[in-house]
């Protein structure tokens, strides 16, 4: 027989019988198609943190000085207690960097973290959840804050410790509505600041709001929470390709004002918005572990209730496989159509699979805040596991069908 003639064949059998054809690919298309939406969703949110999350927190052309790493939920005991023997970041530590790199965008310190969520009151209307930064006036120009209305905080703001506060666009609008926030007075944590700036919005990230937040002198800030919150140093520099050789610098320059030898290692980290990024991939390595348990265990399934329902075709086919082998058909032409019908139909659940996969995958980016990005080895991944499922699971029945007895079979009703 010529291959077109098997593939014909088989192509007519799934044909001829969609229904038992549909319900034996279902294990194989569930399962295809969860392979293919977690692995779209996974990767469209890696995208996404790097795209938004990432560059807005840190930016892409900046760098930070940390007394932790980012990823300090994803370490040992034994480096936690290191990490927390560590000394803060101090502003001695930030006039150092500041002198390293006069070349810079912008140096910042700013603090705290973890970050201090407060309600903010103002007259007889109050809202909560709001995060509260102190900074430095530099840090503005790092995280790209542009004044909408007032002005941004100065260096005298800073130095005086000024009672002032910049707020995010989302805080002005739920607090004052139609009111403009420049000049009044508002209660920060029981302590009352004036407003004298509003910044632009930044939107939304995955629900979570950029433009919930109080930006207060850092000195004031000090006043109010201590200097037991985490500072930060952030540089921004103009060009990205510079990042790697300017934390070079930076981490020469941190151990020199430390005083560390050769041999000791650093008591700071160094990180960029690649950090986030990657401690975002540990959280999704978790789902990428699990991946494969779930969809080997419905891929045997499918392979094994396609195996079953192949065997009921030998026997449902025994007079015509009889039949065949008494005009001339030798076993391999029937052991050929059998297990052509076999990989034929697995690689139509995994086809199925795939479509179904991408479908679920960008309903749901359409429906929620959750991205998706199809990637082409998880396309190519789910086809060759319908077909391999289809050889793995159809040799036995196109084999069993092959070694039929022509002249038993023949008498089979």
């Amino acid at each position: 027989m010529r291959s077109s003639d098997v593939l014909g064949l088989a192509f007519a059998q799934i044909r001829g019988n969609p229904l038992r054809s549909f319900f034996t690919l279902l294990g194989i298309i569930v399962s295809v198609a969860f392979l293919v939406a977690v692995v779209a969703i996974i990767q469209g949110m890696n995208a996404y943190v790097k795209e938004n999350i990432a560059d807005a927190m840190v930016g892409s052309n900046t760098f930070q000085v940390r007394r932790s790493p980012i990823q300090v939920g994803m370490i040992d005991d034994d480096l936690m207690q290191r990490i927390r023997r560590r000394p803060r970041v101090s502003e001695a530590d930030a006039a150092t960097v500041r002198a390293t790199f006069p070349e810079a965008v912008a140096v910042s310190r700013q603090s705290g973290w973890p970050t201090p969520m407060t309600e903010v009151f103002w007259r007889g209307n109050s809202v909560g959840s709001i995060m509260v930064f102190g900074i430095t006036p530099e840090f503005q120009v790092v995280q790209d804050y542009r004044v909408a209305k007032g002005r941004p905080l100065s260096d005298v703001d800073v130095s005086q410790r000024m009672p002032v506060v910049v707020i995010g666009q989302e805080l002005a609008d739920k607090l004052f509505g139609t009111v403009d926030p420049v000049g009044q007075e508002v209660r920060v944590a029981g302590e009352r600041m004036t407003v004298i700036g509003v910044n632009e919005t930044k939107g939304r990230v995955l629900g979570q709001s950029f433009d919930a937040y109080v930006l207060m002198p850092i000195s004031r800030f000090e006043m109010r929470y201590g200097r037991r919150l985490t500072t930060t140093v952030s540089v921004k520099l103009a060009d990205t390709a510079n990042i790697q050789a300017g934390m070079a610098r930076a981490e020469e320059a941190m151990r020199v004002a430390h005083g560390l030898r050769p041999t000791e290692v650093n008591d700071f980290s160094i990180e960029t918005a690649d950090a986030l990024v990657n401690f975002w991939k540990q959280l999704t390595a978790v789902l990428f572990a699990v991946i494969p348990a779930v969809v080997a265990i419905g891929v045997v399934v499918g392979g094994i209730v396609i195996m079953n329902i192949m065997l009921m075709a030998v026997n449902e086919r025994t007079r015509e496989i009889g039949i065949r082998k008494a005009v001339g058909a030798r076993s391999r032409d029937i052991e050929r159509q059998f297990l052509a019908e076999t990989i034929m139909l697995s690689a139509l659940g995994g086809l199925l699979g795939v479509l179904s996969g991408w479908l679920f995958a960008f309903t749901i980016a359409a429906l929620s805040p959750l991205p998706a990005r199809i990637t082409w080895w998880s396309v190519a991944l789910a086809l060759a596991l319908g077909a391999g499922i289809g050889v793995i699971f159809g040799v036995y029945p196109a084999r069993r069908a092959a070694r039929l007895d022509p002249i038993t079979a023949m008498r089979a009703e």
